[in-house]
């Protein structure tokens, strides 16, 4: 009766990705999405609360992970709109989420997309000082060097190295 079993199949899906194997990420993904159809306390308050609330967020970033950026772009579009992320409840989340989507523009070479989501992560490391927040800038900052040739892209990845310095 415990959400044990599908937060295992949220780390299998990880591997999976980490393997580059696609169609198995995506059982384990719908397997972790079962969660959601437990009735009653799912965890006993200890340290495991999987609740299935970040796998649209979960999926997107494996998919990204797999350079399936379509896919990945929908999934984390749709985390994105989610209520905890939408109100700013969970700003960490958003962040990572906003930094995803950056990465998809870059791997693209969209600056466009790059800049709107990076710009708005970049804000919300400044604002909360979150740490995971900027280990996920210096990621995307790696991803950057395709659109070397546009100057609000370069004046972007100064800043990240700005707030990594500091």
């Amino acid at each position: 009766s415990l959400s044990t079993r599908y937060w295992v199949a949220s780390v299998q899906a990880e591997a999976y990705a980490g393997l580059g194997n696609l169609s198995a990420c995506e059982r384990a993904l719908d397997q972790a999405e079962k969660v959601t159809d437990l009735n009653g306390p799912f965890h006993n308050g200890g340290w495991l609360r999987f609740d299935g609330s970040r796998l649209a967020e979960e999926r997107g970033a494996r998919y990204l992970q797999l350079g399936r950026l379509d896919l990945a772009e929908k999934a984390l579009s749709t985390a994105l709109s989610q209520d905890v992320l939408a109100s700013g409840q969970s700003f960490r989340r958003r962040g990572a989420v906003l930094t995803d989507l950056a990465s998809i523009g870059a791997k693209r070479h969209d600056p466009d997309q790059v800049l709107t989501y990076g710009r708005e992560a970049l804000q919300l490391a400044r604002a909360t000082s979150s740490g995971y927040v900027v280990r996920k800038l210096q990621v995307l900052r790696t991803d950057l060097g395709p659109l070397a040739r546009d100057a609000r892209v370069v004046e972007l990845g100064a800043e990240i190295d700005a707030l990594c310095t500091t």
